[in-house]
């Protein structure tokens, strides 16, 4: 069970993460021109027709996924979801998300005083949840992320309205999302508990993972990498910055390794998956989604709770498994809260 990070003191609000030398000196900070010509050179636009609305999902086969559900060795299942509660890491850092509030609407106290009999005619609880759909474990959908005014495949920001996404829905994942998952546990390549804030993953330290773990990364996985950055703030009871803070997390060269592999989705433990503070210029914030979902067209998984996976994978030495991981058929969300289950 996830630990929950309950009896809490209320965080200080960090700010979100500034540019500080935002870049290791001597580096130069990704510009605009620098990401628009990055967007380009990986763009997926078109490859699987004008009216794709799944991306590199479509690298998934049937046999992909039959192959996926012969790992299933021993029966053991991990979720990979946190507790939708109060104790969740939203603070307000970004977009003005907050943690699920639960409301029962119904209770065994009603019940017990007969409010219900003459209503109802039994006796029951009920109740009701309010939450971003990104405020906990979840996917982003292709429609969560713009370059200037267009997302994934060439549509129009535009075609993101009051009502929700017209194109790019995460309903359009209902069945898509189960394959092979593959952990890359960074954190214990680099013989740490959890890395550093800002800590910049490299294509080397991803590459030097995998071949550690004895694990090839294969076109049309679910690739997850573990910084420890989320266990470290359950086992401290405090969130922190977490949620749009500082952060290990890939640097803006991967979207290469990326590209290059065709994997079919990227999450990690952290709220962002790439690192905070970034490394750009001030007013660029986050590059590396710029290119990452409308471009390349992958989905985001954000905030898995990793830390018996980790474990186990640790204590056998397989670090691939089977994993299912649908969202909630939100009818033009951009988004969904879900809770992920691997599969060894």
């Amino acid at each position: 069970m996830a630990k929950k990070a309950t009896a809490r003191k209320p965080a200080a609000k960090k700010k979100p993460a500034a540019k500080k030398s935002a870049a290791r000196k001597g580096k130069k900070l990704l510009t605009k021109a620098d990401v628009m010509r990055k967007c380009k050179q990986l763009s997926n636009w078109g490859k699987w027709g004008p009216n794709d609305e799944l991306g590199v999902l479509n690298y998934i086969t049937p046999e992909d996924i039959a192959n996926a559900a012969k790992l299933v060795q021993k029966g053991k299942v991990f979720r990979l979801g946190l507790n939708l509660d109060e104790n969740g890491p939203q603070n307000g850092l970004f977009g003005g998300r907050w943690n699920p509030m639960h409301q029962m609407l119904a209770t065994g106290t009603d019940a017990v005083q007969g409010i219900q009999d003459p209503i109802a005619g039994m006796r029951y609880a009920d109740d009701a949840i309010n939450l971003p759909t990104q405020a906990a474990s979840q996917w982003d959908a292709l429609s969560h992320v713009f370059t200037d005014d267009k997302m994934w495949n060439g549509y129009d920001a535009t075609l993101v309205d009051v009502r929700g996404a017209h194109k790019n829905g995460i309903e359009k994942f209902a069945d898509k999302m189960v394959g092979r998952g593959v952990l890359l546990d960074v954190a214990r390549y680099k013989g740490k508990e959890r890395l550093a804030d800002g800590y910049e993953i490299t294509i080397k330290d991803l590459e030097a993972t995998a071949k550690k773990q004895g694990v090839e990364v294969r076109r049309g996985d679910f690739v997850i990498f573990n910084t420890g950055q989320m266990a470290d703030c359950l086992d401290k009871g405090d969130w922190g910055g977490y949620g749009g803070g500082d952060a290990p997390g890939l640097g803006f060269e991967t979207v290469d390794w990326i590209h290059e592999k065709q994997i079919s989705g990227i999450c990690s433990d952290t709220w962002g998956i790439e690192v905070r503070p970034n490394k750009s210029v001030p007013g660029l914030n986050q590059p590396w989604h710029w290119v990452t979902i409308p471009h390349i067209g992958i989905v985001h998984g954000e905030i898995w709770y990793l830390r018996e996976l980790v474990e186990d994978c640790a204590e056998d030495g397989v670090y691939e498994f089977f994993l299912c991981a649908p969202p909630l058929v939100i009818t033009r969300g951009t988004g969904s809260p879900i809770n992920p289950q691997a599969i060894k």
